[in-house]
């Protein structure tokens, strides 16, 4: 296996110290704070070592396949609030109402895996009834920004010749802005019903949860003409593991322990564009 080692600003005499422990047959630097191990061993005891080494570094790990390279795929599907943008945009709306405090409870909740999506988003949703529908431009102007590293990840797979996909449970009024904005191939999300300029408190046709999620990439996949395996999914919450767990590579960003338990790696504490040092570039 290969073992990448990455953060922001890591101790490079402590990561020393790491490698040394990994007992390489080579080390490759890949950039400032960012090294490849190659030929390392692999089991669970030494797999829990580099987990509370790193932790503490705050350096991101990821036991890889040597062989694995971004030509292995052929599309990229991400989740949106709280994976590509920083924010969770409902949250956001809510806070327009003064409802913040509520709606995030119930957000976190289902992060967790605690609500079931679908139960969780008309929650939600009904808390909005009467908003003014200009809120949602506001939280799109002033508050929506992307994860770190998200530009970088998507010009170096769209580069690559990767298609993109953004599948959310979030909503279309920021699902289509973003597909625009970063010249995505597919979006797919909720569609809140607005009459006379004002939010009802309702979802148009079927809820985005975590089994629509899933069909939608196998959707995507079979219109492609390539299997699942050849897909790269990240997440965050609960919702996002049906999809993640049928991808050739599942990582989880900045995600819920339930996520980060049971994908393929984790980003904690870089970018998005971590996942190119993950993957060999021939």
């Amino acid at each position: 296996m290969d073992l990448i080692l990455q953060g922001l600003n890591t101790d490079h005499t402590a990561i020393l110290n790491v490698i040394s422990m990994a007992q390489p047959k080579r080390v490759v630097e890949l950039g400032p704070f960012a090294w490849r191990c190659e030929g390392v061993r692999d089991n669970e005891e030494f797999r829990e070592s580099v987990d509370i080494a790193c932790t503490a570094l705050r350096t991101d790990y990821a036991f890889v396949e040597q062989d694995l390279k971004l030509a292995d795929f052929k599309l990229v599907a991400m989740d949106m609030d709280s994976t590509l943008i920083t924010i969770e945009c409902i949250d956001e709306i809510a806070d327009m109402q003064g409802l913040k405090p509520q709606v995030a409870e119930i957000t976190e909740a289902a992060m967790r895996g605690e609500i079931a999506f679908g139960e969780s988003l008309m929650r939600r949703v009904a808390l909005l009834k009467g908003l003014d529908a200009g809120a949602l431009q506001r939280v799109y102007d002033e508050r929506l920004k992307l994860s770190l590293g998200a530009e970088e990840m998507l010009q170096a797979v769209q580069a690559a010749g990767l298609k993109t996909l953004l599948v959310s449970g979030g909503f279309t009024f920021f699902t289509d802005r973003m597909k625009q904005r970063l010249k995505l191939d597919y979006s797919h999300s909720n569609e809140l019903e607005i009459v006379d300029g004002k939010l009802t408190g309702k979802v148009l046709g079927g809820i985005v949860d975590a089994e629509e999620k899933r069909l939608t990439v196998e959707r995507v996949c079979v219109e492609l003409g390539i299997s699942p395996q050849q897909a790269i999914v990240m997440g965050d919450g609960a919702n996002d593991l049906a999809m993640m767990g049928i991808s050739g590579l599942s990582v989880a960003f900045r995600a819920k322990p339930v996520v980060r338990e049971q994908a393929g790696m984790a980003l904690n504490f870089v970018g998005l564009d971590g996942i190119l040092n993950v993957l060999r570039k021939a």
